[in-house]
């Protein structure tokens, strides 16, 4: 069950007869486990490069089993800290690759139009978006994972109450973050006032807007917005965006509206869960679905008690017993 933190079946049968017995030797473990002393020391030796080994304190020259709830949450944080960074190395890809796209295509003359172009500066950013919404004719899609400033907000009220009043269709999705922090809240309430469509999901993408299904806007680099977006018309790319965004509006719950599945939790509830069970601490969970860490120590304590879990760790393993994870 645990090959996927990188243990082998003998280490984890070593690993779970140390914690029900201490003090059982190489001898011991062998015999339990009619297996020879040489595997069951490779396992120990697995077991001590993962940490769930380490020098007994109280017997020199033994070793004791590290608790599950520090062995195994370190794995799994380990683990996460090296996905994230997998996906940091994506992420540069990908945005490198939108580099050369554009330049490819400004090197292209035949053809007549970019299919990935940088808009750099905030100005320059304004006036192509003012340009796009000028000639929308239909849909405008959107992903808007941070609150923008009172004053954006406005501006983005005007705007899509103007577009709304010439027939547009508006579907824009927020964090569910937004129904609880009270300037998201008003944002929310101000593109419902100006007609737009609105919904919440646990987590999002990085923003996106979408006009007519045929122009996609997207940050050059999520983590660094300063540095300009990208305008892509490629009918691929911006195909694949708009069944991104179908399938995230399709999950999320309206506004006005609490979703919860037939298990009976929300999807935030869900969303956490998956991700403390990832590794992640409070603190980094909170981050991601735009809650305070006090809010996000009281909802895995809410959980906690409604699983009957005495730990975060068997919180975990309940959860997914219980297929909500």
């Amino acid at each position: 069950m645990l090959d996927v933190l990188g243990l082998g079946r003998e280490a984890e049968s070593v690993y779970r007869l140390l914690l029900a017995h201490p003090r059982w030797r190489v001898r011991d473990l062998a015999e339990h486990l009619a297996a020879d002393e040489d595997t069951v020391r490779g396992a120990l030796d697995q077991l001590f490069d993962l940490a769930l080994l380490r020098p007994s304190a109280e017997h020199e020259g033994e070793l004791r089993a590290v608790s599950p709830t520090v062995g195994l949450q370190s794995l799994l944080a380990r683990q996460q800290a090296d996905v994230e960074h997998r996906l940091r190395r994506i992420a540069a890809g990908q945005v490198a690759v939108a580099a050369i796209l554009a330049e490819y295509s400004d090197q292209t003359a035949a053809e007549e139009a970019p299919e990935a172009e940088r808009v750099i500066g905030p100005d320059a950013i304004q006036s192509r978006l003012e340009e796009l919404a000028q000639t929308l004719r239909e849909e405008l899609l959107s992903f808007v994972p941070s609150v923008p400033s009172v004053a954006a907000a406005e501006t983005a009220r005007r705007h899509n109450a103007e577009l709304v009043a010439r027939g547009i269709t508006i579907r824009t999705t927020l964090r569910d973050a937004a129904r609880r922090d009270p300037v998201a809240a008003e944002y929310a309430k101000s593109l419902t006032d100006a007609g737009a469509e609105v919904r919440t999901a646990p987590l999002l993408p990085p923003r996106m807007l979408i006009f007519d299904r045929a122009v996609a806007i997207v940050p050059i680099d999520p983590g660094h917005t300063a540095q300009g977006v990208l305008q892509l018309s490629g009918l691929g790319v911006v195909a694949s965006l708009v069944t991104l965004h179908e399938q995230v509006w399709r999950t999320a719950v309206p506004l006005g509206t609490v979703a919860r599945d037939r298990d009976g939790i929300t999807p935030t509830q869900r969303e956490l869960l998956q991700l403390l069970a990832q590794g992640h601490t409070d603190s980094s969970a909170a981050t991601r679905l735009g809650l305070s860490e006090r809010t996000c120590r009281r909802a895995m304590a809410e959980l906690m008690e409604r699983l009957g879990a005495r730990s975060r760790f068997e919180a975990g393993l309940l959860a997914t017993r219980e297929g909500w994870i």
